[in-house]
């Protein structure tokens, strides 16, 4: 039998026992003894309660992945083009993605690199999934006004940096990447290559957003509210962001991993993680507690119960004894006329 209190014992016992004094007592002298002695009961269900007791013997499986993940995500206007699942914006689907990644590999490292006009680590490695979740729902693309043309490289030497920073620091947990964009080049140059990342990355996949015939984009002003209903025009039309996916292909190529091509009517499909995601029976067990402190909680509901039950009679008596007494008054003072 173990206790795990939701106090400290001692401030158990100083809460307890002037309660269980005051009831000792009343039970000695009181002619309801048997009154007094549920109370007593009902205190001590209390008490044992609060001491949450529980027995070792329960198991949980656990299943982890051994796996450092870096996701690098396009944050250039195009990101907001409006061809995803019909009208909604390319951001929806990385936001979804990326959750569908999270539920992949359990207990994997993350790391979050953003590009617009510069690349930067928006999130180091860390398995703290929910910060990671809180950063894609802020995410915003770069403010329009600002724009200057990006290229979908310029986030290669971060990304060989953030690699290689994890492979000297855990050289026995595999890497994996993930890459997010539409392979849009707005830059006159060409888009830098990843290949010096080729060596630190053992699986990922680049990930493709946006259709032929593209889509409009909103102009953004940076700001978190931001839906403003002007798009960014083109000689007098609302500029259409396309999909490149031989850009992309190629881009994948560099960095030794996978090209998909995203669509909402689809599941994407992950790689196994190179280290291999340990199974449920691989994985061992963990001791757990069996919890008992639910015993104590039904029999103090049960006299909690019985209180409310006296208490009502009680009131109910009460009420009765005071109808004959409120009758016989009129009849009184005719008697007396």
């Amino acid at each position: 039998m173990i206790f795990q209190p939701v106090l400290h014992p001692l401030l158990l016992l100083l809460l307890c026992a002037p309660v269980a004094v005051v009831a000792v007592m009343a039970l000695i002298r009181s002619k309801s003894k048997a009154l007094w002695a549920l109370r007593l009961v009902l205190l001590l269900a209390c008490f044992v309660m609060f001491l949450r007791p529980g027995i070792p013997g329960g198991a949980t499986q656990t299943l982890a992945t051994d796996t450092d993940i870096v996701l690098v995500v396009d944050t250039t206007a195009s990101i907001v083009a409006e061809d995803w699942d019909g009208e909604e914006p390319r951001l929806d689907g990385v936001r979804a993605d990326v959750q569908a990644i999270v539920d992949e590999y359990p207990g994997a490292r993350f790391a979050l690199i953003t590009f617009d006009a510069s690349a930067q680590l928006r999130m180091p490695l860390t398995t703290d999934t929910t910060a990671l979740i809180s950063s894609m729902d802020v995410l915003r693309p770069e403010v329009t006004s600002q724009s200057r043309g990006s290229s979908i490289g310029i986030a290669n030497q971060l990304l060989a940096e953030t690699l290689k920073s994890a492979s000297e620091r855990s050289p026995d947990r595999s890497r994996m990447v993930f890459y997010f964009g539409d392979g849009e080049q707005t830059a006159s140059t060409s888009p830098e290559s990843f290949r010096s990342s080729k060596k630190y990355a053992d699986a990922g996949i680049v990930f493709g957003y946006g259709t032929a015939e593209g889509g409009p984009m909103r102009l953004t002003t940076g700001s978190v509210g931001d839906d403003g209903a002007e798009y960014i025009e083109y000689q007098g039309e609302p500029a259409m962001s396309v999909l490149d996916e031989q850009t992309l292909q190629t881009l994948a190529d560099e960095l030794g991993i996978e090209y998909q091509h995203r669509t909402a009517d689809t599941e994407p499909e992950f790689p196994e993680a190179p280290t291999t995601t340990t199974s449920y029976s691989e994985s061992g067990s963990v001791g757990n507690v069996i919890e008992l402190y639910w015993i104590a909680a039904l029999v103090a509901v049960a006299l909690l119960g019985v209180e409310l039950a006296r208490a009502t009679m009680l009131v109910a008596r009460l009420r009765r004894q005071g109808v004959p007494s409120a009758s016989r008054k009129p009849t009184d003072e005719q008697g007396g006329a």
